[in-house]
């Protein structure tokens, strides 16, 4: 008779996103996954994999969890701008939050650890920023038809921009002292949109 699991794996997946959005892939040790989720290495492996399989699946999972919040806020009905500096506008809150430069955004800390050299890692940033990057062009496109965003901008292009925009907030929120510093370049590319 096969035994049941004696562990709830989404509540480990969960536990397991937060140590390593916390701490990095590399400062997380097999030891520290078995502490922090309190299961046993042997249960981690049958369960999830081995570590790298681990952080991908809780990389995977932290992606797929802000895509809704994003869309709920890019899609409202009536004028598409505001929407737009509303997300720009959260990311730099976020950014400079004192709690949030702990840890910074698991996507942009894996753009930044994992990405250049494991092919995996850079599928799941990329899937993340090509998710951003459709919905905010496909925002600035109603925007245009709208009537609230020039003829003579490229929605494709802001896109791309905001995109570049919003994960360097939460690079530059992670690192330096001085909040102005997020919120002026924000305010900055939002100008752009007028």
């Amino acid at each position: 008779m096969a035994r049941t699991k004696e562990f709830d794996p989404d509540a480990a997946l969960q536990s397991a996103l937060r140590l390593f959005w916390r701490r990095g892939y590399e400062a997380t040790s097999m030891a520290d996954l078995e502490k922090h989720l309190g299961i046993g290495r042997a249960s981690i492996y049958a369960t999830f994999g081995n570590k790298r399989e681990l952080y991908l699946k809780a990389l995977d999972r932290y992606r797929q969890a802000t895509g809704p919040q994003l869309l709920r806020e890019l899609s409202q009905p009536g004028p598409a701008l505001p929407g737009v500096r509303a997300v720009v506008r959260r990311f730099a809150t976020e950014a400079t939050a004192e709690d949030h430069r702990l840890t910074g955004c698991f996507i942009v800390n894996s753009a930044a650890e994992l990405a250049p050299h494991d092919s995996a890692a850079c599928r799941l940033v990329e899937d993340s920023w090509d998710h951003l990057e459709t919905l905010l062009h496909s925002t600035l496109v109603r925007a245009q038809t709208q009537g609230e965003l020039p003829e003579d901008r490229d929605p494709r292009t802001l896109a791309r921009m905001l995109l570049v925009l919003l994960q360097g907030l939460r690079v530059v929120g992670k690192a330096s002292t001085d909040p102005g510093r997020v919120r002026d370049a924000a305010e900055q590319a939002l100008a752009l949109l007028d």
